[in-house]
């Protein structure tokens, strides 16, 4: 049987490693949105078919219309909260910080007035709607017709 204090520390692990998670996830949802807008700026210029996917495209425009929403409420993201939650749950402060934490957390956050914030989310969604409007999804009820 372990000591109580090793099961201690492996929950406090675990706790650590879905915050991790968490924030992930968190950057891959913020290179979907970045890299989704530059995919279909590229993509429609150059006449990648895959860019007017309507799955792809609804999901990228639900995906920066919930950003800006929640920028403009003054609210925060859910991951963010989430992730902070597990932080707590694992007893993290300060600076104890694993790799992916560290490294994630430099790319994602920065110390700026909320304002700028609200001001390039927004910028951002008008420019993903100008996407939508000069390159728009093909019908989803029209199948694509592959060339012979």
């Amino acid at each position: 049987m372990r000591p109580y204090h090793a099961a201690i520390m492996d929950t406090l692990q675990l706790w650590r490693l879905l915050a991790d998670a968490v924030l992930t996830l968190h950057a891959a949802v913020v290179a979907f949105v970045l890299g989704g807008a530059l995919a279909v700026l590229l993509g429609g210029a150059l006449g990648w078919r895959w860019v007017r996917a309507p799955l792809f495209r609804w999901a990228h425009l639900g995906a920066i219309a919930f950003v800006v929403l929640q920028a403009w409420l003054g609210a925060t993201c859910p991951l963010t909260q989430l992730e902070n939650h597990l932080r707590r749950q694992a007893r993290l402060a300060g600076y104890e910080r694993s790799f992916i934490e560290d490294w994630v957390q430099r790319l994602l956050y920065y110390d700026l007035p909320p304002w700028v914030f609200v001001l390039a989310y927004t910028l951002f969604g008008l420019l993903v709607l100008w996407l939508w409007r000069r390159w728009p999804p093909r019908p989803w009820w029209r199948p694509t017709r592959r060339k012979a």
